[in-house]
């Protein structure tokens, strides 16, 4: 099992940030069937082969995801894609 864990830091307050989570998670939601829900301030998203959440902090996002065996094949380019999205989106 492969894992992604990325830190992203933000100037957005914590509302601002989560509503630009919860937009990505509309995306991720139509684009890849992913569930997602939210529990307090972080997004927990899965389908089959991928785990993972988004935490919102005060200064900062922590995304971390656990892949299975077919998705870990398409780490580095799923990795890639969520650090393109974080940097646009914040």
């Amino acid at each position: 099992m492969s894992r992604i864990d990325i830190r992203h830091a933000h100037a957005l307050s914590k509302a601002q940030a989560r509503k630009a989570v919860e937009e990505v998670a509309r995306k991720l939601e139509e684009r890849f069937a992913l569930d997602c829900v939210w529990q307090g301030d972080t997004l927990h998203f899965s389908r089959s082969g991928v785990d993972g959440h988004i935490e919102v902090q005060d200064k900062g996002l922590h995304v971390h995801a656990k892949l299975g065996f077919l998705a870990a094949m398409f780490k580095e380019p799923i990795e890639a894609e969520i650090r393109r999205v974080l940097k646009e989106r914040f």
